[in-house]
């Protein structure tokens, strides 16, 4: 125990959260339940998705949406001429709402007789003891019967020579930036490059985006992503397959080499040459400005953890049973630093499976069954379930059928470009679903209910009557459609 808690009584409490995201909701429910409450929040409230995450980055890539609208009118017989960009007050407008959101959140927690909230970084001392390092609250020492760690991420820098040198952003400031860099290099090439290559992209700034896979959004099915790749090579200087090495900044500009990942299956240069990795040449890209978005890692080395009994897997992340209990004793764990899915609406799911866990009578495991992903860029992506690459994995048989959505009546109408792919096995169940195209988030949802209410079959969506002429009916083609099969036995003999 530290000196500054020396003559500071220990307050006790029933429940106690490190993380003012997601774990809130489990935070309220066991207040509701007349539990002392204990939240624990070195920044701002709400967590990653309020403050630099999901709902600034959704609500400006809106506005890149309507520009892009605007830009491609003429394909629809419409003059028009965008005359003024406000992107100052764009972002600033942003920014207000989000801090208005996280603003109010500390309002309700600083009024509730039922919750204390505590400012400043949570360190363990024991299992259920906390004690807070540093913010308004030093020296302030917790404990309580139920302790629940939501600290989740922050950006990854990666081992890039000189980067300490170089004044490079990550999606954090990104999201603040009041006016978009002329040229901007992005190093990563999962879905925070791909939305914010579109967001800045869209409004004028011309976007190099280095990825070590062979293609953009590595975590997708292969097919999705390399479409994605091809319609991102159209737009902006695409390396795929090269691995950030070494960056310096001087008289204004930035300068990253990169070198062919050896991992890669294959490189893509400028959106030009593919090519296997030993083949390809190192290649030098430069901007004015750096955003580095090469994934996240958990906020777990400022808990001292080595405290208590929860362990951590090698990159940090915590480790839980399926019920999301930590190893430690009345010590659980959920969102982000699980390291399970980083998403919010998997955050919100595991809040809920908690909260069942800790006042019910039976635990219940965390269902990540039907877990979708969506990405808001241009195109749009979203997935759900198996991905092709892992049935071709595990050397099961499958089937696999897509159908683009210039197919149907409405899809053509709106000259969109993309497909709906599904997976399934060879008794009509439902493996996966994988779309790229326009409003992607919505039409993956009635796969997600289908794979969670209902029979998981192909039969849920094909008897499910669609609303003709509208643009799910692309997602009722794809399911009904002719399959061919894929994997297994089968795939070894036809190739």
């Amino acid at each position: 125990m530290s000196l500054a808690a020396v003559g500071r009584p220990m307050q006790e409490f029933d429940f106690l959260v490190i993380g003012s995201g997601s774990g809130l909701d489990v935070a309220n429910a066991m207040a509701g339940r007349e539990n002392s409450v204990a939240v624990v929040e070195e920044g701002r409230l709400g967590g990653t998705c309020l403050n630099r995450g999901c709902i600034p980055s959704k609500r400006l890539l809106y506005h890149a949406d309507v520009m892009e609208t605007i830009e491609g009118a003429d394909a629809f017989e419409i003059d028009a001429e965008v005359t003024d960009v406000d992107f100052a007050e764009i972002v600033r407008k942003v920014t207000e709402d989000v801090s208005g959101s996280s603003e109010s959140i500390r309002r309700g927690l600083t009024s509730s007789n039922v919750h204390d909230l505590f400012s400043g970084t949570g360190q363990f001392v024991d299992d259920r003891t906390v004690e807070i390092v540093d913010g308004d609250d030093e020296g302030a020492t917790l404990r309580a019967d139920t302790v629940l760690v939501a600290t989740g991420t922050r950006p990854s820098i990666p081992p890039i020579d000189g980067i300490e040198d170089v004044d490079y952003l990550t999606s954090t400031e990104a999201l603040r930036l009041e006016s978009p860099p002329d040229r901007l290099v992005i190093v990563g090439g999962g879905y925070i490059a791909a939305e914010l290559g579109h967001f800045f992209g869209t409004f004028g700034t011309d976007v190099t985006i280095v990825g070590r896979r062979e293609h953009l959004l590595p975590e997708a099915d292969e097919e999705v992503g390399e479409a994605f790749t091809d319609r991102y090579a159209d737009r902006f200087d695409v390396y795929t397959g090269y691995e950030a090495g070494a960056a310096d900044e001087a008289d204004g500009e930035v300068t990253v080499e990169a070198r062919p990942y050896p991992e890669a299956d294959s490189v893509r240069a400028g959106g030009e040459t593919v090519g296997a990795p030993d083949e390809a040449e190192d290649v030098t890209v430069t901007g004015d400005a750096l955003l580095v978005a090469a994934g996240r890692r958990p906020n777990t080395d400022a808990l001292d953890l080595d405290a208590t009994g929860v362990e951590t897997d090698a990159a940090g992340f915590v480790e839980t049973d399926e019920y999301l209990r930590t190893d430690a004793e009345g010590v659980w764990a959920l969102g982000d630093v699980v390291g399970e899915y980083l998403l919010k609406h998997s955050a919100n799911h595991e809040a809920k499976a908690v909260i069942r866990n800790l006042l019910g009578d039976e635990p219940e495991p965390v269902d990540y069954s039907a877990m979708p992903f969506a990405v808001f860029a241009s195109p749009e992506v979203a997935g759900v379930g198996a991905r092709e690459q892992d049935l071709r994995a595990a050397d099961v048989e499958y089937a696999t059928n897509t159908y683009a959505y210039d197919e149907t009546a409405r899809g053509s109408a709106m000259r969109a470009d993309g497909f709906v792919k599904v997976l399934i096995d060879l008794d009509g169940n439902i493996e996966g679903c994988h779309i790229v195209g326009p409003e992607a988030s919505n039409l993956i949802e009635e796969v997600v209910v289908a794979m969670t209410a209902g029979s998981g079959t192909v039969a849920d969506i094909r008897e499910a009557v669609h609303i003709h002429p509208a643009l799910s009916e692309v997602v009722d083609r794809a399911f009904s459609g002719q399959f061919s099969r894929g994997g297994g036995h089968d795939h070894h003999h036809h190739g």
